[in-house]
């Protein structure tokens, strides 16, 4: 008997020991688990503490579409976005300063390539020289329907826009369409067309290359902007726009 127990209290003392250990690796596993969320975790919340203009989550090269239209508006390489800047400003040197019209160097420019390949073609038989090789340039059909498309899916966002602000729910978009409208008119009536499309074609090719090299300034700077922004707003709406009637409300519920 007395044999009988002494196993049967090893047996039990053995089983003690497993649940011990059993025990103890789950606390150190759940442990190492609780510090790897500490350790993840700070970053994951100063990460989201980071304010960054227009709630931006990706960065500048990917907001601008990536590829290389992304690396001519970042001066990633700086031989091409040098050239386009460099056109653009011949462009409006020639049509604002020199008072050049459009029409006239589109002509111009057809009777001087029209005239030496006829030329060209009508001269290589008497200096045995090969006429000019013109490739035949054909538009192709899936391009012309894939601009049709976007052109009519961004006209339909404008129109359901448009009538949004039209049926008076939407105050706020409505004042901030009215104050873009009034500084476009303000500012067409200082430039003319093809000034404006300059600066804003200058401003697209310097504004985001910048903002890439002092985001952070920007962005802290942008943060304190938009929280003064939002505290005059709400002084504003509680003493200006509450007191406006509204339209009729969208999908009102009646219990």
């Amino acid at each position: 008997m007395a044999d009988h127990a002494g196993e049967h209290e090893s047996v039990v003392e053995s089983v003690m020991e497993k649940i011990n250990d059993k025990l103890h690796d789950h606390d150190s596993s759940s442990s190492d688990s609780e510090d790897d969320k500490e350790k993840i975790s700070p970053v994951d919340a100063v990460k989201a503490k980071i304010y960054r203009l227009f709630g931006r989550e990706r960065p500048v090269h990917k907001v601008l579409g990536g590829g290389k239209p992304a690396d001519i508006f970042l001066w990633r390489d700086k031989k091409i976005t040098a050239g386009v800047l460099g056109f653009a400003t011949s462009l409006w040197v020639l049509f604002e300063l020199l008072e050049y019209h459009l029409l006239t160097l589109v002509c111009h420019i057809l009777i001087l390539a029209l005239a030496v390949l006829f030329l060209w073609s009508n001269a290589s038989t008497f200096i045995n020289k090969s006429p000019p090789q013109i490739p035949d340039v054909i538009l192709p059909e899936d391009i012309v329907l894939g601009v049709a498309a976007a052109l009519r899916i961004e006209i339909n966002k404008a129109l359901e826009i448009f009538r949004e602000i039209a049926s008076g729910r939407e105050l706020k978009k409505f004042l901030t369409v009215i104050a873009g409208l009034w500084v476009l008119s303000i500012l067409g009536n200082c430039w003319n067309f093809l000034t404006l499309f300059y600066i804003c074609f200058v401003l697209l090719h310097t504004v985001p290359v910048l903002y890439e090299k002092f985001e952070d300034q920007i962005d802290t700077f942008a943060e304190k902007a938009e929280a003064e922004i939002k505290k005059q707003y709400a002084i504003f709406n509680v003493k200006v726009l509450s007191k406006i009637p509204r339209g009729p409300l969208k999908d009102k519920k009646f219990l």
